[in-house]
């Protein structure tokens, strides 16, 4: 998969229960779309969504499920029910929060991380971090491929932007791990996925710029309303 995706576009299909896009079968049409326009790969939230969009698209699909766990802030596939859940719709890269924050339980990245490969050994895994030191774990752990997905997600990280200072952090990540780095974080538009891959990201992902109208509109509205 990480083949397929190098230099391209992934394309992250997400609605939540309170998005007027939500649904497994909006979110196929969705990926379709983005197949149409030339999507690499697509990422995805969520157990029905992934099998309505493998059925309906033929395109590798990162997977991912959020969940939110009351003694815990990891929320990007925190435990083993939502990997279950994930292996067994054949997602081909399967994310997960690759941060130093506690998992729900009480378990550390690293237990975590040898039970999915004990488990597991043929998948393949994504780190989503939002630290150099996050990355440099991820790739000693044994994860296959690094994604800037939290950074400015984090208390460490709150407020920080992927393009602050002409990407900077995304080269220092390249710079510090061997691993494929995959950009991913609001990255706006294409002249930012383009200038991601000239800054040495394996691929991009976007989401928001391309998936949710909602989003969209707010930024034209705000942007507007300045006049």
């Amino acid at each position: 998969m990480l083949n397929k995706i190098q230099s391209g576009l992934v394309v992250s299909c997400q609605a939540l229960e309170d998005e007027p896009l939500f649904g497994a079968d909006i979110m196929k049409r969705m990926a379709d779309a983005a197949k149409r326009g030339g999507a690499a790969a697509i990422r995805a939230n969520g157990a029905a969504d992934i099998q309505a969009i493998k059925d309906y698209v033929q395109l590798p699909i990162i997977g991912i499920i959020k969940a939110e766990y009351e003694d815990s802030q990891v929320y990007i596939t925190p435990t083993m029910n939502e990997i279950q859940q994930l292996i067994e719709t054949g997602a081909d890269l399967i994310a997960l929060d690759a941060t130093n924050r506690t998992r729900p339980g009480g378990i550390e990245l690293p237990e975590f991380m040898e039970q999915l490969k004990r488990t597991y050994p043929e998948q393949k895994w994504m780190a989503d971090c939002s630290t150099i030191e996050d990355c440099k774990t991820a790739e000693q752990l044994g994860f296959d491929c690094i994604g800037t997905t939290l950074y400015g997600y984090t208390d460490e990280t709150a407020g920080k932007k992927l393009y602050d200072q002409d990407f900077q952090f995304l080269k220092e990540v390249i710079l510090n791990v061997s691993l494929p780095v995959i950009a991913e974080g609001n990255v706006l538009t294409p002249e930012m996925a383009a200038k991601a891959l000239a800054c040495g990201a394996h691929a991009v992902v976007v989401g928001g710029a391309i998936t949710r109208p909602q989003q969209i509109t707010e930024r034209f509205v705000k942007e507007m309303q300045t006049y």
